[in-house]
Formats: structure tokens, C-alpha cells, sequence
């Protein structure tokens, strides 16, 4: 006799304020719907995400994309304030840099 296990996509996906900023992320991971549709956006299928990163299975990459496409105005202003504050920095790192001895 085989036994399904059941799991409930809205667990999937989790918040906590003191983990990753609160971004949205693999519930019982680290891993943020950020990092996974960035390389969703590079191109990477689901399968090579879930290569990329062993220990997250097919469904939780899938739940991550998911929830991208359902919040996706969210995510997007996520990862364009972080590349603001990253041009910044390579800006301000980049100036420091050429002006030092």
C-alpha cells in the first residue's frame, strides 16, 4: 500500500520578520522568492533551479514562482531597490577607490 503525503501549498511560503527582511521566502529555508526568480530570470528552468540548490525540492521552487507571478509588482520593487542601492555603492566604492593612493 502506498501512502501520499499531502502538503498544503500555503505552507510552502513563509514571512518572519527576523529572518531575510521579512522578504517572502522557502518556508524552513533562507532562500527567498527573490533569489529564486532571479534565476528564473536568467533563464534557469524550475528543474535546474532545484539542481542549483539541492536541498529545495521541485514543488517549493515551484511555490516560489508562484507566488512571484501572483505578487509580482512586489518582488519586481524588491529587486529594483536592490539594484539601486547596489549602483549606489559600486558608485560610492568605485570613486573612493580611484581617489585612494
Amino acid at each position: 500500500m502506498v501512502t501520499e503525503v499531502m502538503t498544503d501549498i500555503g505552507t510552502l511560503i513563509a514571512r518572519s520578520p527576523n529572518i531575510r527582511g521579512g522578504r517572502p521566502r522557502i518556508a524552513g529555508t533562507g532562500v527567498t522568492v527573490r533569489r529564486i526568480v532571479g534565476w528564473y530570470k536568467l533563464g534557469l528552468t524550475p528543474e535546474e533551479i532545484a539542481a542549483e540548490i539541492p536541498h529545495l525540492t521541485l514543488a517549493q521552487v515551484h511555490a516560489a514562482l508562484a507566488y512571484y507571478h501572483a505578487n509580482r509588482e512586489e518582488i519586481d520593487q524588491d529587486i529594483a531597490q536592490e539594484d539601486q542601492v547596489a549602483e549606489r555603492l559600486e558608485q560610492l566604492y568605485g570613486q573612493s577607490r580611484v581617489a585612494r593612493p
